[in-house]
């Protein structure tokens, strides 16, 4: 009895396999580049909102401090206060404060200046005088919080 061997037949399962490898590879190109679209979308959508809420958060003085182009904050008079003159400029000393004080003497004089009830910013560049409570730093020769701030004559 003669064996026959069938080989177109491993031949066909071989090319089948080869055409079914190449359709999968290709049918799932839509589904990584719709993945990628997903991620770029995601990311842009996030920077956008992102950049809206930041944009909206303005500082502002506490509510109940009285505001006006000149002056701006409260005095307690339970409270002791230290005062300083000069020109107000943004920008503190290793991260303390987020303004200071430029005054007469040279930069030994300076006075950092941080604040929690006074928008500082809306006098940035004039010459202002201050009043608020030393607190401690580890960097600033002088640190206040400022309470209240008046542009000086």
């Amino acid at each position: 009895m003669p064996i026959t061997l069938q080989v177109w037949y491993i031949e066909d399962v071989n090319s089948t396999y080869t055409s079914n490898q190449s359709n999968n590879s290709a049918s799932l190109w839509p589904y990584i580049l719709i993945g990628f679209g997903v991620v770029i979308l995601g990311v842009l959508g996030a920077w956008l909102i992102s950049t809206k809420l930041i944009n909206k958060v303005t500082p502002q003085a506490a509510p109940g401090v009285k505001v006006t182009s000149t002056e701006a904050g409260v005095l307690d008079s339970k409270v002791k206060y230290d005062n300083a003159t000069g020109v107000l400029k943004e920008g503190g000393i290793g991260n303390e404060g987020t303004h200071h004080l430029e005054r007469e003497g040279g930069s030994s004089q300076t006075v950092y200046l941080t604040s929690s009830v006074v928008d500082l910013s809306s006098f940035s560049g004039k010459k202002v005088q201050v009043w608020g409570q030393t607190i401690a730093s580890k960097k600033a020769g002088w640190l206040m919080d400022v309470a209240k701030v008046q542009v000086a004559q």
